[in-house]
């Protein structure tokens, strides 16, 4: 399958709710997935980011998200919902494929539970937590899924930065910084 064009912040897909999918077990969505994975591939290989996308970012309004997560298999997430979540909450460094040029200080939820199907239509649960940022991860794919972007959630206005600044003064300490991502 073709690598997709990711919309860039300003595109009103991207602001939109994205719907339930019908069938994960359809050609449609099997093709939806790898598009998915070979466009955030080849995010990873030009930019060095590019840990999971939304099937949204692609223009595809459907409950889709795909996380591709170094040392681990390509992990679809068809219809994906958090069910549960901390009362706990942390600030983490947040950037987008579809603003790839500013990065910002977020809040999420410590931990979650997620509830997705598989492409074969299993519903399968998945707790996640602060280790390898999984949590954070997915809290920021599921927001894609109802038009909401992290500067939504940006903690200060303050938090903004380029691509560059962040690279220079805070790279190291987020996990775009650790070795392998």
């Amino acid at each position: 399958m073709p690598i997709r064009d990711i919309l860039q912040l300003g595109h009103p897909t991207l602001r939109a709710v994205a719907e339930p999918v019908a069938d994960p077990t359809s050609p449609e969505v099997a093709n939806l997935v790898t598009d998915l994975t070979d466009t955030v591939a080849h995010w990873r290989e030009t930019t060095g980011y590019g840990r999971a996308i939304a099937a949204p970012q692609i223009g595809e309004l459907q409950r889709a998200i795909l996380l591709r997560l170094p040392g681990h298999p390509v992990w679809p997430l068809i219809n994906p919902s958090i069910v549960a979540h901390s009362p706990e909450k942390l600030v983490v460094w947040d950037a987008c494929l579809s603003f790839l040029s500013i990065f910002m200080q977020v809040e999420r939820y410590k931990w979650i539970t997620v509830r997705y199907q598989d492409l074969q239509g299993q519903w399968h649960e998945t707790h996640a937590g602060p280790e390898d940022d999984l949590a954070e991860l997915l809290q920021h794919e599921i927001d894609h899924l109802d038009g909401i972007l992290s500067l939504d959630r940006m903690v200060d206005v303050k938090s903004l930065c380029s691509r560059e600044e962040f690279e220079r003064r805070y790279k190291m300490d987020s996990p775009y910084g650790r070795v392998g991502e």
